[in-house]
């Protein structure tokens, strides 16, 4: 019974450290974000997602899909859709083949914030984890951070 206790206090212990990376690198670029482009991280997650759709076949998503991606639930997705709408940053339009279908796009105005936006996003991540990586229970989670695209760290 020891050892099922000691891996459940492993995995409590790993839990709350990937929790803490993700709680100050989130708070870190919330703030770079808010006061240089008037943006939350969310909603600069909604543009970085639907700016990569295509026009191809398959290339929109669905709303479902876009709560998936930004990891909101579909209310919260809709709510967020409309407030960057009512911004002008995006447009939801009908689906030429499923009229029951919604797409959502990046108006000319979103895709502009979205890339003065990214360098001040990209700065923030690595000073968030270079930070993070000062704290022991957090480096090993840096590294396997830094290690997901492909290897090469954010820059």
């Amino acid at each position: 019974m020891a050892t099922t206790d000691t891996t459940a206090a492993g995995l409590a212990h790993g839990w709350y450290a990937l929790s803490l990376l993700h709680g100050r690198i989130e708070a870190h670029i919330e703030r770079a974000l808010q006061s240089g482009h008037d943006l939350s991280v969310r909603e600069y997650s909604l543009l970085d997602v639907l700016s990569r759709q295509h026009n191809d076949e398959g290339g929109h998503l669905r709303m479902n899909q876009v709560a998936d991606a930004v990891v909101l639930s579909q209310s919260a997705t809709t709510r967020l859709v409309t407030r960057l709408e009512d911004r002008g940053l995006l447009s939801r339009y009908l689906c030429p083949t499923d009229r029951r279908g919604i797409y959502t796009d990046v108006t000319d105005a979103g895709l502009f914030l979205l890339a003065e936006a990214r360098p001040t996003h990209d700065a923030a991540l690595r000073e968030a984890l270079d930070r993070a990586n000062g704290d022991p229970r957090l480096t090993p989670l840096v590294a396997a951070v830094e290690k997901l695209d492909g290897g090469s760290k954010v820059s």
